[in-house]
């Protein structure tokens, strides 16, 4: 695909072999953007069997596609969605042996997730997770995929905050949310001895969480740790483009990701950094654990946060899943590669929660 001078777009037929690298270097012989062949990119055989299956999942396009009219419109498509994805979730629960309690903390709706076996070192430790889903999906028991696998790796009780979302509820709904569970989490267990997680959006709220807490003078979790975490919700960073259609959750940001930010911001500038923590003053965060894939749609995002905390003087490592799209390792979470950074987790908290 090359331009007109007018700009209109046109098809180009691409010669191979030693023809197409003397093209590749003509075309890029200069500076500007790079210009790269179409091409058909397989799943590595560097990964598992399952890792490739996941990998080479099709999009899911009454997810990524999702653009409803109207908020009416935004509410079906979300149950619906969550009608689709339970009973998968619900297996994996099962599965995994672990515990579900539904009940209330702070006003705030929470599933308690408990592991079938607690280590004696863990019995005075808790989590406090928050669920991905672009800050619209995964309402109610739709959000039990990640503390279910989180519990049952790390051996750890979890606490799932089962915020409110859009489009009812804009930000700051679901940082209250998170906030308000957060602070009775404090009454439960010393700070010492809990961490926070999330994922994708839950990443960037469990982010947002500690710099809301560092603000607020409320005691800090130990220790985060964040998979895939949204950590701006502008269109920030290089593999943005590089890992466009690529990434077989999110696709491109021009879709879910893009309406997501717009739904859960509302009438706030997303340059707040309780929108997009890696705006935000990082500076006496605890120990920051991050993970993404090298597929990932926000890999860059996770990069520069990871960056940022390093240079703030935290203690953040970073874990990088080999083909990995965004989630890919929650898509199934029994695939070796999953088992590994969950193992990774494991041993995450067990070196900075207290006992």
């Amino acid at each position: 695909m090359t331009e007109t001078p007018s700009g209109t777009p046109t098809t180009v037929s691409l010669p191979d072999g030693p023809a197409l690298q003397q093209l590749m270097g003509h075309l890029n012989g200069s500076p500007g953007p790079r210009v790269v062949p179409g091409r058909s990119i397989p799943a590595p055989t560097s990964v598992s069997a399952a890792m490739q299956q996941a990998i080479a999942m099709p999009y899911r396009n009454n997810e990524w596609l999702l653009n409803p009219p109207d908020a009416a419109g935004w509410n079906a498509a979300i149950a619906n969605l969550a009608q689709q994805s339970s009973p998968q979730i619900e297996k994996i629960v099962e599965k995994l042996d672990v515990r579900v309690e539904s009940t209330t903390i702070a006003g705030v709706g929470v599933f308690i997730v408990t592991p079938p076996q607690i280590p004696a070192a863990n019995a005075n430790r808790l989590l406090v997770n928050t669920h991905g889903g672009g800050y619209l999906f995964n309402p109610g028991r739709a959000s039990l995929l990640e503390p279910a696998v989180i519990a049952a790796a790390c051996g750890i009780t979890v606490i799932e905050v089962d915020y409110r979302m859009p489009p009812d509820h804009p930000f700051p709904a679901a940082s209250d949310d998170a906030m308000a569970v957060w602070k009775a989490a404090l009454q439960m267990a010393p700070p010492a001895n809990i961490g926070l997680c999330g994922g994708s959006a839950g990443g960037g709220l469990a982010l947002s969480t500690v710099l809301r807490a560092k603000n607020e003078g409320v005691a800090l979790p130990a220790a985060v740790a964040v998979q895939t975490p949204w950590c701006d919700l502008a269109a920030v960073g290089d593999s943005l483009k590089v890992h466009e259609w690529v990434d077989n959750i999110l696709v491109t940001y021009d879709a879910i990701a893009g309406r997501g930010a717009s739904l859960y911001a509302g009438d706030e500038d997303i340059s707040n950094p309780l929108l997009s923590p890696l705006r935000g003053e990082v500076s006496g965060f605890p120990p920051t654990m991050l993970i993404s894939g090298t597929r990932d749609l926000l890999l860059s995002q996770v990069v520069l946060m990871h960056r940022k905390l390093r240079k703030a003087g935290v203690d953040a490592d970073l874990h990088l899943v080999e083909g990995a799209s965004h989630f890919t390792y929650f898509i199934d979470p029994f695939a070796p590669e999953s088992q590994d950074i969950f193992a990774e987790m494991a041993l995450f908290w067990d070196q900075h929660l207290g006992s």
